[in-house]
């Protein structure tokens, strides 16, 4: 794991622990999701990133464009983050978070391929598929390639699931051109 990732993930930690006190999941979400927004603003990620803007003028602007947007306890976030230079990592910090509260809800997140677009019942019959085999709640983000040829690939996480026309087909040839040595 990169030091990036670990970075991000016990920030997410840290506010993971605070949403759970608070049984505020929704609100740090929101808040997470408003913070990566604003520093993903071209005008403002220059001056996140740049080493030549003091941090005390940082805070100053973020202060300034958060403050009425987000909860004192995220905006304490957001100081820590400039105090640490380490504003480059809200967006991770928001997506590890997320995945957290995901977890814990018992959703998952799918993004399944196909070589032609999905209808809506095929949609939510691979949706339910894959609820049954994770034993969580699963949305589905189709991407259409039709280079798979046919069948489905399923990604969920870490967890990749093949069932596509091409792979098929070279693993026959794999085993044809075993078979005929």
């Amino acid at each position: 794991m990169a030091a990036r990732d670990i970075s991000a993930r016990r920030y997410a930690e840290a506010v993971f622990g605070l949403a759970v006190d608070g049984d505020a999941f929704d609100a740090w979400s929101a808040s997470l999701r408003i913070i990566a927004g604003f520093l993903d603003e071209p005008g403002v990620a220059a001056i996140a990133r740049s080493n030549k803007v003091p941090r005390l003028e940082k805070r100053r602007l973020l202060e300034a464009g958060l403050a009425s947007e987000i909860s004192p306890l995220a905006l304490n976030l957001v100081r820590v983050l400039n105090d640490r230079n380490k504003l480059g990592l809200a967006r991770d910090v928001q997506a590890v978070f997320q995945e957290m509260v995901d977890e814990r809800r018992g959703h998952a997140h799918a993004t399944v391929t196909t070589a032609v677009p999905l209808a809506d019942d095929e949609r939510s019959a691979i949706a339910a598929k894959l609820s049954s085999l994770t034993g969580k709640q699963v949305d589905v983000t189709p991407v259409v390639d039709e280079s798979i040829i046919g069948g489905v690939i399923a990604r969920i996480g870490d967890q990749l699931i093949d069932g596509s026309t091409r792979t098929r087909l070279v693993a026959l040839r794999r085993r044809l051109e075993g078979a005929a040595r």
